[in-house]
């Protein structure tokens, strides 16, 4: 009897080891790399850019990552986010924005890599054509930085104001570089206003709106005005990219992120779900 008891409490004090000790030690050393080197954080505007995220997911978890995304609706707090480390990249602006947001931030952020590129267009409320536009005429613009550039510039190309001559994308312009409004009254709001300004105007208003808000706010591309040319260098100036942390575009993370999104079948998914309203640019 007693052989037994002792045999017993042997097998149970062994049990307890390996489940406790053993269990432990596997668990903490899984956990840490999971967070610390298999996860990518992401942070992107919702449309279209979390949409086309969204397709690589699966790809890259055959990979060993999970895709995090995280959604921002303004153009301020995902550069913010990405240069205090809360971020591994971020998808939603253009090269022009982003080295504006440094130069006023003091961040060091870098293009990773190109994607899409979304034409900026010319919308109007109850105005079917640019010569059916009105004498007076609201036109209502995003005010940031080159943001703005690019819809003075489309105003200019429809000839509907006039720039300096050495206005360009590079230098950036602002309503200050008009110098002949054409009679219309040119008003520089937030981005990401302008949708529900202009649907909310008196008839005879227009509206130069940035494609994702354009998109998030059901205006089709093909209903617009005007459009961009893109035969020039647009596409690749206002290309929109993966940023990230400088230093950190070689990171393994980061090309897996790139490699995944340069795919055909990302092309295909651009191209058949926004017709024309987002370029795939690669």
């Amino acid at each position: 009897m007693k052989k037994s008891l002792i045999i017993t409490l042997i097998l149970v004090i062994a049990l307890v080891c390996f489940a406790g000790c053993g269990g432990n030690s596997n668990s903490g050393s899984g956990s840490g790399e999971a967070t610390e080197n298999e996860t990518i954080v992401v942070g992107a505007s919702s449309t279209p850019h979390a949409e086309i995220l969204e397709q690589v997911k699966d790809t890259l978890a055959e990979q060993g990552y999970d895709l995090e995304i995280r959604v921002f609706d303004d153009y301020v707090l995902p550069n913010q986010a990405l240069a205090d480390g809360e971020l591994d990249a971020n998808y939603f602006q253009h090269t022009p924005y982003l080295l504006s947001y440094n130069e006023a931030n003091g961040t060091d952020l870098v293009s990773a890599a190109l994607i899409h590129y979304e034409p900026f267009g010319l919308y109007g409320n109850g105005v079917t054509s640019v010569a059916d536009i009105p004498d007076g005429a609201t036109i209502i613009i995003p005010a940031d930085d080159s943001n703005e550039t690019r819809a003075l510039l489309l105003l200019q190309q429809e000839g509907l104001i006039q720039l300096n001559a050495d206005a360009s994308a590079l230098t950036g312009v602002t309503t200050l570089d008009i110098v002949d409004n054409g009679g219309y009254n040119v008003t520089a709001v937030q981005a990401d206003t302008v949708p529900a300004q202009l649907a909310n105007s008196d008839e005879g208003t227009v509206a130069v709106i940035n494609g994702n808000y354009a998109l998030a706010a059901g205006l089709k591309i093909a209903d617009a005005l005007a459009v961009e040319d893109a035969s020039g260098d647009a596409a690749q100036t206002y290309a929109n990219i993966i940023a990230v942390r400088a230093g950190d575009e070689n990171n393994e993370k980061i090309q897996a992120l790139v490699a995944a999104l340069q795919t055909e079948a990302v092309k295909q998914f651009i191209a058949d779900t926004y017709n024309g309203a987002v370029v795939a640019i690669f």
